[in-house]
C-alpha cells in the first residue's frame, strides 16, 4: 500500500511537470539600447556634455572680452580643404545651435521608440512628438547654464533645427518650457521648410550669418557645422575631413560637438568600412581555448 502511494505521488508529479508552461523567452534586446544607456543614462555622457558646454561658454567669453569677431560659418563656395568664413563686419555676435540631442534630450520619444511596438514608421511618430509639446524632455547637461551665460555676455542664442516649420509654435514652446528659450520663430528659431534645401542647414546658416556674426556653433552631427561633411559618402574619408588643416583647429574653438550614439549621420558603415585594412586583427585560435 505504501509503495502504491509513492507510485501515485510520482505519477501526479510527472503529470504536473508535463502541463507546466514553458518559461517565456527573454525579451529581445533592442540594438538601440546601448546607445540610449550611454546618452540618456550614463554619467560619462553627462560629463562630456558639460565639458563641451563649459568649453563653449569659456571660449565665447574670451572672444567677447577680447573684442574679437571671428565668424565660424563657412561662406558660400568654401570647401573643407580651403575654408572661408562669412564676413562679420558690423554685425552683433550670435551663437547657433542644433536642438535635438544638442540642447534638448528627447527622453519621451526615445523611451517610446525603445519600448513600443517595433516596425512603426518614424515620420508620423516624430511628427506627433513635435506637436505634443511634451514635458518628457530635458536640457542636455550644462546647456541651460551655458546659454544663460551667453545671453549675459550679449550674445544672441539662435536655434537651427531640422524640426518642421509647420510645428514652429510647438517647437518654440518646447524649448521655452525646458528653460532654454526664448526661441522666436524667424528670429532666433530656424527650421526645416524655411527654404528649399530640406534637411541641409547651410542655407539657413547663410541667412543667419547675413544678420549676425556667428562666433560659435554647437551640434551633435557634422551637418550642424557644414553640409559639406554629409556630401562625403566614404566613412573613413568623412572622418578624415574633420582633421583637415583648416578644419581641425575649429573643434573647441568655434565649433563644439555634443555626444549622440543613438541616431544620425555618425552611425554608418559596416566592419569593413569602419576598420582600415591594415588595422584589423583576429585573436589566435589558442587564445579562445579555456584552460582548466
Amino acid at each position: 500500500m505504501k509503495r502504491r502511494g509513492i507510485l501515485l505521488a510520482a505519477l501526479l508529479l510527472a503529470g504536473c511537470a508535463t502541463v507546466r508552461p514553458e518559461a517565456a523567452p527573454a525579451p529581445a534586446v533592442s540594438p538601440k539600447l546601448a546607445g540610449m544607456q550611454y546618452l540618456y543614462g550614463s554619467g560619462e555622457a553627462a560629463a562630456i556634455s558639460r565639458q563641451a558646454w563649459n568649453a563653449l561658454s569659456s571660449y565665447v567669453a574670451d572672444e567677447i572680452k577680447a573684442g574679437r569677431r571671428r565668424g565660424v560659418v563657412l561662406a558660400p563656395g568654401a570647401t573643407l580643404d580651403a575654408p572661408r568664413f562669412e564676413d562679420c563686419a558690423g554685425k552683433p555676435p550670435a551663437a547657433v545651435f542644433d536642438v535635438d540631442e544638442t540642447v534638448l534630450l528627447n527622453l519621451g520619444t526615445e523611451y517610446d521608440d525603445l519600448t513600443g511596438a517595433p516596425g512603426r514608421p518614424f515620420g508620423p511618430r516624430w511628427d506627433a512628438w513635435e506637436k505634443s509639446k511634451s514635458p518628457a524632455v530635458a536640457p542636455t547637461s550644462g546647456a541651460k547654464a551655458a546659454l544663460d551665460e551667453l545671453r549675459k555676455l550679449g550674445v544672441t542664442v539662435i536655434f537651427n533645427s531640422n524640426r518642421s516649420a509647420e510645428n514652429a509654435a510647438q517647437t518654440a514652446a518646447t524649448i521655452d518650457a525646458a528653460g532654454l528659450g526664448p526661441a522666436e520663430y524667424g528670429k532666433t528659431l530656424f527650421l526645416m521648410g524655411d527654404d528649399a534645401t530640406g534637411s541641409r542647414k547651410d542655407g539657413r546658416r547663410a541667412t543667419i550669418a547675413a544678420r549676425w556674426c556667428v562666433i560659435a556653433m554647437g551640434g551633435d552631427q557634422l551637418g550642424d557645422f557644414s553640409d559639406l561633411f554629409n556630401a562625403i559618402p566614404d566613412v573613413q574619408a568623412r572622418r578624415a575631413a574633420t582633421g583637415l588643416p583648416g578644419i581641425a583647429p575649429l573643434w573647441g574653438h568655434g565649433w563644439f560637438v555634443l555626444p549622440n550614439p543613438v541616431y544620425g549621420s555618425a552611425l554608418k558603415g559596416d566592419a569593413d568600412a569602419i576598420f582600415p585594412a591594415d588595422k584589423r586583427w583576429h585573436a589566435p585560435a589558442t587564445a579562445s581555448k579555456e584552460t582548466h
